[in-house]
């Protein structure tokens, strides 16, 4: 007897367009799913003193880890705790005030219906996300927040794909309405992200300036070598001209220097406010470095002087500090 043919294979882009189309459609999904129970699981978590210990098993574990970081990067304090673990001695991590935060699809997992069963007994709060709001773990949950797909994205229909998805979408709209409720703001945000280039992107202008030992700056009436000094032991190729009362009144660049050099037999006999170029650019020391950068690049230039309202001088921002932003 002849074997049915095998089914044509498709292409690698055909199977990757159903997937991404898929996974759309269970995050689309979503929105019809919202209720009422999504507003009590925010508030449930708004008003935890503790923390919010998210537990997943499998695929639904890593989503939760990841959760548990957006979380913790944006205010509410998070963490992940691994359901075996907790029942071989880690639920000491959870403490009365805390809020569990799990997710099976299924709804039925065996690791997660025994550390619900403890959490129960000590009366902890616990918010649920699954598929089916008839598992055992939704009915034990204080909250549960539906998570249901028509079919996963595996062409199989078995590997966790378009499941996993949207409890990582979910997840993060948890975290984005605390984000709103508790009112956290971009200087928030910056305090707990100091380092790399999101923290920088976040960072105002004030942080990175140079100010102090490192401004280069002369005042007006000083001689074009004192200006050609500061710029040598600054080493940021400009040095900004100042007033009596400390007010910026123009710069010289090394560009401008270049200039005298070529037009003039002896520049060095001139004084700083004779050549110097009298409308710098300037920035508020409030305003973010993204800001100063798209600035800088509008104007083609490498320097922008940070004054207050009056125009006094603070301090100087340059283009190498602001390297990474892109």
């Amino acid at each position: 007897m002849s074997q049915p043919p095998a089914p044509a294979r498709r292409s690698p882009r055909a199977v990757a367009q159903q997937v991404i189309e898929i996974e759309a459609a269970a995050v689309h999904g979503l929105l019809a799913q919202l209720d009422e129970s999504f507003e009590q699981a925010v508030e449930l978590m708004r008003n935890c003193t503790g923390r919010i210990v998210c537990t997943g098993m499998g695929k639904s574990g890593l989503i939760l880890k990841k959760i548990a970081a957006t979380l913790s990067s944006t205010g509410s304090p998070a963490l992940f705790l691994h359901p075996s673990d907790a029942v071989h001695g880690d639920l000491g991590v959870i403490v009365d005030n805390d809020v569990v935060l799990a997710a099976s699809f299924s709804g039925t997992t065996e690791e997660l219906l025994r550390l619900i069963t403890t959490l129960k007994r000590r009366a902890v709060a616990l918010v649920v996300m699954t598929g089916n709001p008839a598992s055992p773990l939704a009915e034990a949950a204080d909250v549960h927040l539906p998570v249901a797909i028509d079919r996963e994205a595996c062409p199989l229909d078995l590997a966790p794909t378009a499941s996993s998805t949207a409890c990582l979408a979910m997840g993060d709209a948890l975290a984005m309405a605390l984000l709103d409720a508790r009112g956290f703001t971009r200087d928030d945000f910056s305090r707990l992200h100091p380092g790399g280039r999101l923290g920088k992107r976040l960072l105002p202008v004030e942080q990175l300036m140079h100010q102090g030992d490192t401004l280069p700056m002369v005042e007006k009436g000083s001689g074009l070598r004192d200006a050609i000094y500061e710029m040598s032991k600054k080493g940021l190729g400009i040095t900004a001209i100042v007033d009596r009362q400390g007010r910026l009144a123009g710069c010289i660049s090394d560009g401008d220097l270049r200039r005298l050099l070529e037009e003039e037999d002896k520049p060095l006999s001139r004084k700083v406010e004779d050549c110097m170029q009298p409308r710098p650019r300037t920035i508020g020391g409030e305003e973010l470095a993204p800001v100063a950068l798209r600035q800088m690049e509008n104007k083609r230039i490498t320097s922008l002087f940070v004054t207050d309202d009056g125009g006094k001088l603070r301090g100087i921002i340059h283009l190498h500090d602001l390297w990474g932003l892109r």
